[in-house]
């Protein structure tokens, strides 16, 4: 039973209480009446103040065992009608109004609980409303208007079916666009992912190389272009992920000064594109957070500040706020007038400027950050004036005590000379770009384009994760594993949806990076494998 289904029952039930105390109070107001016998009705408000004290444990027993249980459903819809049709009896013409409940009853279990519980309440119903008329006289002297009354109860319900079904094929048909626009956006993502990931690596490798000035301009545009599509690229992904609702974050001890270092480095060339100089404030506060949410939130605000702070400084810092900790990015740009802060979390939204057309971007980044924080109950604050600058903070971030991690080393050339590592991806292109950049770098590869029967005497292993149809690259791993009899440092680079990938390899002690890597991002990785590797064999 999924979790629609038990709010419904508990709905009706709550409902149930409601419209019964209203009908008691209808029933009282007309034996007050000057005109009304009210010895007629006091049987009636016995039978609903006794009504009432079934409904109460009936819906404390819904909440307390929740789930789909047919004969406790009947017998809900039994109690509602045995009580319509007591009233109606009894009071006869001054409970008429008695009768909408009648219709609520029959309603309201056909569109909580679906089409057939609505043909067994409309059934239920018209046996209620025959027992009514051959046990009241003054229905019986009035049999047009209990036929009208009859047709409604038949005509009102069908029409709800019909409602009903052209709602349920609406919603399957939907669920079935849905479907298919997940694996076509699933597809495109990881197909996308490879060429913007492999000419990230290419032209890693290009800057390298012994160029002249004039080709490391042209290297230096094409890094800058491709970091720009990545930004757009993932901020898209992000939303789509965001709107299928199916990130369902898991929090862990996180050394926020280590988090924060890596955004500073992977955005180091960024920075300097935009004449801006990243200053971070040194912290070695730990925090129990989702390490790869709270990293994409900083990095669309330091983004963000790249795009509209360019040339100006921009602080990095963590303040105390209480018992727990706060991000906070301080930049002096132009700023944001009052009248435009309430609106730029929202999609597409963006502040326009003069010279703005040499801004990329979609308006997606900051409505990113307010659904992530939403996802990980932080707060996001934007405080900004025009012509002074403007501060992002990231609050309500819980403090904890630090974990057993060191900070990370630096990444030095030296550090991978001589790395023997087993690389297996299946795309030319990627496999080449890596391998090309690892051999810059002065590490030993050895290339495999598939993941069956690779043997290898490799100290670190890098894998696709899609390797084809025959073994996945979490399965080439366990393998390689399983040969050498020990657990070799791993990582595997996805362009599929990390957190899904994440929670398969929960257990592996896998490293995991999503496509398109920043190499940045993947000599940090590598060199986080490398101290892994190092107390292994130490």
């Amino acid at each position: 039973m999924n979790m629609t289904e038990k709010n419904s029952e508990l709905d009706q039930a709550t409902l149930r209480l409601t419209v019964s105390t209203c009908a008691s109070l209808y029933i009282l107001v007309v034996a007050l009446l000057p005109s009304s016998d009210f010895a007629t009705y006091v049987p009636i408000m016995w039978y609903m103040a006794f009504f009432i004290s079934v409904a109460v444990p009936l819906r404390m027993a819904i909440k307390r065992w929740p789930g789909h249980f047919f004969w406790r459903r009947l017998f809900a819809m039994a109690h509602d009608y045995t009580g319509i049709a007591f009233a109606m009896i009894v009071g006869g013409e001054g409970a008429l109004p008695v009768y909408a409940a009648l219709l609520w009853v029959t309603l309201g279990n056909g569109m909580r609980f679906g089409s057939r519980y609505l043909t067994a309440a409309t059934l239920i119903a018209l046996s209620m409303l025959v027992m009514i008329f051959m046990l009241t006289p003054f229905w019986r002297a009035q049999p047009y208007m209990f036929l009208m009354l009859i047709v409604t109860t038949i005509v009102v319900p069908a029409y709800a079916h019909i409602l009903l079904k052209r709602t349920r094929i609406a919603s399957e048909e939907a669920i079935a666009a849905n479907q298919e626009k997940s694996r076509f956006l699933a597809q495109a993502s990881h197909d996308l992912r490879q060429p913007i990931h492999s000419i990230g690596l290419f032209t890693a490798c290009l800057r390298d190389a012994n160029l002249g000035g004039e080709e490391l301009r042209l290297v230096d545009n094409i890094d800058r272009s491709l970091h720009t599509v990545s930004q757009l690229f993932r901020s898209i992904l992000d939303i789509y992920t965001l709107d299928n609702g199916k990130l369902e974050p898991q929090a862990e001890p996180v050394n926020l000064g280590a988090l924060l270092r890596d955004v500073v480095k992977q955005n180091t060339e960024a920075a300097r594109w935009a004449g801006v100089q990243l200053r971070l404030r040194p912290c070695e506060h730990w925090v129990n957070v989702n390490a790869g949410l709270l990293t994409t939130m900083v990095q669309n605000l330091v983004s963000n500040t790249l795009k509209y702070a360019s040339g100006q400084p921009v602080l990095i810092g963590v303040r105390p706020r209480g018992k727990d900790l706060a991000i906070v990015i301080y930049d002096k740009g132009r700023g944001i007038a009052a009248e435009h802060l309430p609106d730029v979390f929202k999609e597409f939204y963006r502040v326009r400027h003069a010279r703005d057309k040499d801004v990329e971007g979609l308006g997606l980044g900051l409505s990113i950050v307010k659904r992530i924080s939403q996802l990980l109950n932080l707060d996001i604050q934007l405080d900004s004036r025009l012509g002074q600058g403007t501060r992002a903070t990231i609050q309500r971030l819980e403090s904890v005590a630090p974990g057993t991690e060191t900070q990370r080393p630096a990444a030095t050339q030296s550090r991978l000379q001589g790395l023997r590592v087993c690389l297996v991806e299946d795309d030319s292109n990627v496999l080449m770009a890596t391998s090309a950049l690892l051999e810059k770098w002065g590490c030993e590869v050895e290339s495999h384009s598939d993941g069956l029967n690779v043997t290898t005497e490799c100290d670190i292993i890098i894998a696709d994760f899609d390797l084809g149809p025959r073994i996945s690259g979490s399965e080439c791993i366990a393998a390689i594993r399983e040969q050498r009899g020990w657990e070799v440092p791993a990582m595997i680079m996805t362009g599929h949806e990390i957190e899904r990938i994440r929670s398969t390899l929960i257990h592996m002690n896998i490293s995991i990076l999503s496509k398109p890597v920043r190499p940045p991002e993947l000599r940090t990785t590598l060199l986080e494998l490398t101290k892994h590797f190092a107390r292994e064999m130490g």
